[in-house]
């Protein structure tokens, strides 16, 4: 018996990035409006989060390539809203920290991308919306063939 493909509307690649879309449209003319990119906003909010933190931490928990990051980075520090430095201890390891313009655009931005989130709570239920976000954290954590 020849098995098929699920149709597109019940297939979780598909489905992820429709979501993806769904959720990421508003953020990135929020984000427009405030001259960066949604990866550059990744990046700020990792780096505002985690304090002192080096570039390997921040591709891992941003979910981007090192090539990417070391050009957002270079954007970022451009634009003042981070700084970069050598780290003390070994010089090879670079240590990136939040400016204060960086902790700005953030806060200048908080409440609007607060109210996006809550409007998606809201749509979809607080119950429902935290059930979502421990599912997809769970699936991050499967272990899946390369």
């Amino acid at each position: 018996m020849t098995r098929m493909m699920p149709s597109t509307d019940r297939s979780l690649p598909i489905a992820l990035l429709r979501a993806r879309e769904r959720v990421m449209g508003p953020i990135r003319s929020l984000l427009s409006g405030a001259g960066l990119t949604e990866q550059q906003w990744r990046v700020l909010r990792v780096v505002q989060e985690s304090g002192p933190i080096d570039p390997t931490q921040i591709a891992d928990k941003a979910c981007l390539l090192l090539p990417s990051l070391t050009r957002i980075l270079q954007k970022l520090e451009e634009k003042q809203l981070i700084s970069r430095e050598r780290d003390k201890e070994d010089r090879r390891r670079q240590v990136v920290q939040i400016a204060v313009a960086g902790e700005k655009v953030i806060a200048d931005n908080l409440e609007a991308s607060l109210e996006l989130m809550e409007q998606t709570r809201l749509k979809m239920g607080a119950e429902r919306y935290e059930a979502l976000l421990d599912l997809l954290n769970e699936l991050d954590q499967i272990e899946m063939p390369e």
